[in-house]
């Protein structure tokens, strides 16, 4: 299923991993982000496109 406001393929979720724990994510519609609990991260999601990014990602509170 994509979404049809950024063009994320939500299917795309079952390969892609936390780069810094290897932990499954968790897709955040409203904030197009896709979040690392246990890393304590959001990844941004610009134009459709996951970016995986520890330096690009912002710290959960």
């Amino acid at each position: 299923m994509t979404d049809s406001q950024t063009g994320f393929d939500r299917h795309m979720l079952e390969a892609l991993v936390c780069p810094q724990t290897q932990a499954t994510l968790r897709y955040d519609a409203e904030r197009q982000e896709l979040v690392s609990k246990p890393a304590g991260l959001a990844f941004p999601i610009r134009n459709g496109i996951p970016i995986l990014l520890i330096d690009e990602a912002r710290i959960l509170d």
